[in-house]
């Protein structure tokens, strides 16, 4: 195969830091590279090397076969003036790129249709659109531009399930030609399994090379500890730990790696199980007793929206359960129903008397107090020990085993990166011994090594343990059960996990997708009214009916908002009154908003 990227004992340095130290590596046609390594490895610098973005102190970076790079970037660069149409498409006819299947896969797959739906349609303007639009929006960009070499920094951020399960997808289909590659950096490990065919690690200057995906890298990893160290303390490395399951999983988790089966045996041939769960079920129900957290017949509604339609749930101690569904779903909400955080608009909540509860949200203001004292500091303000499993570890084990070094436990945390932050406030809740952890998408910012060690953690923590995430890994890893929100206000059980979960959404889409093709031939094959709408007014009511929705939905997510400060200040009567003339306020411009879209809505037919 072509060389199309080539790299001789590139070095470079950043500030005091070598991030490469003699570098030599390739870029095959029909490769497709995932990029591992710790946050602040040096993953990004090295993929703005491969793009020419920026320049190595000594050594040479070749790019012979190469006609075009394109670069996904962690910055946005989309032009906030821009229509989606222009941000997506660029300058290509309509039947240029609608009669393109990959083109029309893209914006089915990302945007929500051909139409660009999920977004307000292929006029709405880029600059209102919230930051994961926006992102989906310059992955779409590159994706339709195809260029020869794509280059991707965490690409499955702002995707839920089905969307890196559709991405993993399109790039295996689509990025298999002997004159196109793929490096992408991720700390999404079934992504990376799925579409990796060779794994780059980044690491103290260098870069190791294994093939295939996560699974074998995981599997040469445990080759090389074993080799370097053959003690019996080895045994309790992570990443033996982290095989042993793997190849106890599903058959396809271990026969799509190239490594040899009798060698995975031989290394976890007398490896304990990652976790007991017998053990930890008798030790759950020992601290938490019978009852835990229920929720009866209970309903959330957010203005006309009801998120969760009458829900009964018994949560038994030491059950450890994850959650997926469709963004908007209500899977946040859930957690913060069974949290007693959202008023329920019907049925009850009763809470065991023997309940600790700790709840990671997706937001970490809780740390704002601790900015100016170290990180030990902030952990050992909850306490200085705690008992993990049948062990009593201190707090700084507890945040070394959670990545914070020696050194780096005396970071002030107003220094901390967002990933660390989030470590931070993990280790805190940790630290406090709850018997119910409620995680809200635990794994943003963090590597696949800080993933690997908290799975570790939760391995050894007995309780009831609930967790939305769009990592699917994780998923499978920690949780004994999935259960989906499909966006109907209930909640489903998956025997089947999260592949039963996709299944289902594919059902879902096919039979929308039918129902709009029915509609549409029996609205063709109605006569067209005499003395219609000009092509111009058509035009222009759809301008103004995407320009509507679009103000809908800031609509919806502005009274969502209040309705959750409402349940914050629930005994602060003169805030509540605040809030209720602002929702008053909402309601009368919805009211008039909806009314301007059923007078376009006419015109259009």
């Amino acid at each position: 195969m072509a060389n199309l990227i080539s790299v001789e004992r590139a070095s470079l340095a950043l500030g005091t830091d070598q991030v490469l130290d003699e570098v030599s590596l390739g870029v095959l046609g029909g490769d497709r590279i995932g990029v591992v390594g710790r946050n602040g490895g040096g993953k990004t610098t090295l993929l703005r090397v491969l793009a020419g973005q920026r320049e190595v102190d000594t050594g040479r970076v070749t790019r012979a076969g190469v006609s075009s790079i394109g670069v996904l970037a962690q910055e946005d660069v989309l032009d906030p003036a821009s229509t989606v149409r222009e941000a997506v498409l660029g300058g290509r006819a309509e039947h240029e790129w609608a009669g393109d299947p990959r083109i029309r896969d893209v914006l089915t797959g990302l945007l929500g249709g051909i139409g660009a739906e999920a977004v307000g349609g292929l006029e709405a303007t880029v600059g209102p659109l919230s930051g994961g639009e926006r992102r989906r929006l310059a992955l779409a960009r590159l994706l339709v531009a195809d260029p020869t070499v794509l280059m991707l920094d965490e690409p499955t951020n702002h995707l839920d399930v089905e969307g890196v399960a559709w991405l993993a997808e399109h790039l295996v289909r689509h990025r298999a030609r002997p004159d196109n590659a793929l490096v992408t950096i991720t700390h999404d490990r079934w992504f990376l399994d799925a579409v990796a065919t060779t794994t780059w690690e980044v690491v103290d200057g260098t870069v190791q090379s294994y093939e295939g995906g996560y699974a074998a890298y995981v599997l040469a990893k445990a080759e090389r500890a074993r080799v370097a160290a053959v003690t019996a303390e080895r045994r309790d490395n992570l990443l033996r730990k982290e095989l042993a399951w793997l190849r106890r999983g599903a058959p396809a988790r271990t026969s799509k790696p190239k490594f040899r089966i009798e060698a995975a045996n031989s290394l976890i041939a007398d490896e304990p199980p990652p976790r007991d769960d017998v053990e930890l079920m008798s030790f759950a129900t020992t601290r938490l007793g019978k009852d835990v957290i229920d929720l009866h017949d209970a309903s959330v509604v957010l203005g006309d929206r009801t998120l969760l339609d009458r829900i009964t749930w018994h949560l038994a101690p030491g059950e450890r359960i994850g959650i997926v569904g469709v963004n908007g779903a209500g899977k946040s909400t859930l957690l913060r129903a069974i949290a007693g955080e959202v008023p329920l608009a019907s049925g009850t909540r009763k809470q065991g008397v023997t309940v600790r509860l700790a709840y990671l949200s997706q937001e970490v203001r809780e740390l704002e107090r601790f900015a100016d004292r170290r990180v030990i500091e902030a952990v050992e303000d909850v306490r200085e020990y705690i008992r993990l499993g049948r062990k009593e570890i201190s707090a700084s084990q507890l945040a070394q085993r959670l990545g914070f070094s020696g050194g780096r436990q005396q970071t002030r945390v107003s220094d901390l990166s967002g990933g660390e932050r989030r470590r931070l406030q993990l280790t805190r809740l940790l630290m406090d011994e709850p018997n119910v952890l409620l995680l809200d998408e635990p794994t943003n910012d963090l590597d696949i090594e800080t993933l690997t060690s908290l799975e570790d953690v939760l391995d050894g923590w007995a309780g009831t343990l609930l967790v939305v995430s769009h990592d699917r890994y994780l998923l499978e890893r920690v949780c004994d059960r999935q259960v989906a929100l499909m966006g109907d206000g209930h909640v489903r059980e998956l025997p089947g996990g999260v592949e039963q979960y996709l299944e289902l959404r594919h059902q879902a889409l096919e039979t929308v997708a039918r129902q709009q093709v029915s509609s549409s031939q029996a609205a063709s094959s109605a006569a067209p009214p005499a003395g219609g709408p000009s092509p111009a007014e058509l035009r222009e009511a759809r301008k103004d009916m995407a320009r509507i929705e679009r103000q809908l939905a800031r609509l919806a997510e502005r009274e969502e908002r209040i309705h959750l400060a409402m349940a914050e200040a629930a005994t602060d009567y003169d805030r509540v009154g605040e809030l209720n003339a602002q929702l008053r306020e909402v309601a009368d411009e919805r009211d008039a908003l909806e009314l301007e879209w059923l007078a376009a809505a006419e015109v259009v037919g």
